[in-house]
Parts: C-alpha cells; sequence; structure tokens
C-alpha cells in the first residue's frame, strides 16, 4: 500500500465522534506525535453541537496500524487536505498540538493557497515553524524513544510497560518523531488567518520567544495565552483549552 492509495480511502482520516449538523463552525484537531483521532474525543463532546468537531487520524495508528506511517508532514499535509475538501462547505478552525501545530500550519498554507482562509489556527505546544531545533530522537533505540515519550508525558505510560501494545505503537511513534524533526521551514507567504498560541510555562520543547515566534507567520491578528505545566499541559487545563476555543469560535 502507498501513501497515494491511503490517500482515497474515504472515511479513514476524518473522525466526526459528535456530528453537529447544525453547527455554523468546524474545528479540524490534528494529534501530537505518536497521537491518535481519539485524543480530541473529549474536545468533541465538549464542543458540540455549537462546533462541529473533526478529528484527523493519521495511518500506522489504531484502526489504520496496517496503513504504512507517513514520515513527512508536507507530504502528510497534501494527503489531509485532499480528505478535507468535502467538508469545507462551512467556515473552519484548525488546531494542533506538538507535531500536529506544525501539520495544521502546513495545511493552513495549503488551504489559503487555494483559496480557503482558515477562522483561526490554534498552535499548542509547538515553536513556530521558523525556529529550528536539532533533535534526533527518532534514531534513538527504542529504551532511548521511549524514555524520551515518558518524559513527555504524551503517551499513557502504562501503554508503554505493555510488550504487545508497544510492538504496535512504537512504529508510529518513531515515525511522527521522524517527520517532526525532519521537517524544514520553507518560506511562504504569511497566513491571513489569526493565530493563537497555547504554550506551557514549563515545557522544555518551546520557549517563551519561539512561541512568540509565531507571529511572523500572519498577517492576521495574533494571540498567546501561557498555560502552568509541561509539554502536555492541555490535559490539565482541558475546560480552559476548551473554554478558549468556543470563546474564539462563537464569538464571531
Amino acid at each position: 500500500m502507498t501513501w497515494a492509495s491511503i490517500a482515497t480511502d474515504n472515511g479513514a482520516w476524518v473522525r466526526r465522534f459528535h456530528p453537529a449538523p447544525e453547527a455554523t463552525t468546524r474545528l479540524v484537531c490534528f494529534p501530537h506525535a505518536g497521537g491518535s483521532a481519539s485524543y480530541y474525543f473529549p474536545v468533541s463532546r465538549t464542543l458540540s453541537p455549537e462546533i462541529d468537531v473533526l478529528a484527523i487520524q493519521y495511518p500506522g495508528r489504531q484502526d489504520r496500524r496496517a496503513e504504512p506511517c507517513v514520515p513527512d508532514l508536507r507530504t502528510l499535509a497534501d494527503l489531509v487536505v485532499q480528505r478535507l475538501a468535502p467538508w469545507l462547505d462551512r467556515p473552519l478552525a484548525l488546531f494542533g498540538h506538538s507535531m500536529g501545530a506544525t501539520l495544521a500550519f502546513e495545511v493552513a498554507v495549503r488551504l489559503e493557497r487555494s483559496g480557503t482562509v482558515p477562522l483561526s489556527l490554534f498552535a499548542s505546544g509547538r515553536r513556530a515553524p521558523s525556529r529550528h531545533r536539532t533533535e534526533t530522537v527518532h534514531l534513538l533505540d527504542d529504551d532511548g524513544l521511549i524514555a524520551n515519550v515518558k518524559r513527555l508525558s504524551g503517551t499513557a505510560t502504562q501503554i508503554l510497560d505493555d510488550d504487545e501494545v508497544l510492538r504496535m505503537v512504537l512504529p508510529s511513534i518513531r515515525s511522527d518523531y521522524r517527520a517532526a524533526e525532519t521537517y524544514r521551514y520553507q518560506p511562504v507567504p504569511r497566513l491571513h488567518c489569526p493565530v493563537v498560541v497555547l504554550t506551557g510555562d514549563q515545557d522544555p520543547q518551546v520557549t517563551l520567544d519561539e512561541a512568540e515566534a509565531w507571529a511572523n507567520h500572519t498577517t492576521g491578528t495574533f494571540e498567546l495565552t501561557r498555560f502552568s505545566g509541561g509539554h502536555f499541559f492541555l490535559n490539565n487545563h482541558a475546560h480552559r483549552v476548551t473554554k478558549e476555543l468556543r470563546d474564539h469560535l462563537t464569538d464571531r
């Protein structure tokens, strides 16, 4: 199976846990490295029916684990944009955490290039695309990769202690890390949509300066909100995060 063939697999990419056909806006959510669409089930449950929430399911995990992972963010963005085409019948915003924020940015670039300006781009737990760090976690052995994931608390540690489950999820985690770490920003016109950045004040992956640099990627408004906590601050601030999403998307 190739990346081209999985792009035509209807229904596999976009998950709509709580359909909200009467909602005037949509929110498309992009998981972090090693994450899956189900991570956003609580967000969907909370925001529905005011907002129609879609979550992207990357290949290589959960019910798509038999499909090849896509270890390149630009290729992944191209594939996602194809699958979002049927969902552009109403205004939509993009939310991504960590690797998902960079992917959401690349999707926003492609959408604007084709004439669709998102309502907002919400970038959570990720430095601006133009701020590069040399990272090689994806080259570590299995023990090193697992230790890094546990340090960031992005995947439940009990899952990583289950050998059978570990064999299933580790390839997708490594592939996603490779995609995030080998990504190199290529200068493009600034986005026109507003950019809202969410960041943890103790996140080892994002400094305040790296978070503020998102302002250089838009001609629209820019906002930054800091939360207490590390890389997965949003796990402890779910209510505040979903309230911020709702306030931005319904106050129009």
